[in-house]
């Protein structure tokens, strides 16, 4: 399966994103919000960038909204 999530270059804050907080990983159920902060370093990660939303939710990005 390859990694077709956005990367940490794709991303910023205020922009609208797809996520899927921890205790959603198990049913992938999404959320959907505006990017507060950029938690992960590096340039890419294998289960998606973690962002907190402006809204205090924390999670993966699947993909831009």
């Amino acid at each position: 399966m390859s990694n077709s999530f956005p990367t940490r270059d794709l991303l910023k804050p205020g922009l609208a994103v797809v996520i899927v907080e921890k205790y959603n990983q198990a049913t992938d159920k999404e959320s959907v919000g505006e990017i507060d902060r950029i938690l992960t370093g590096s340039y890419s990660h294998p289960h998606g960038i973690k962002v907190m939303l402006t809204d205090g939710r924390v999670g993966r990005v699947k993909r831009i909204a």
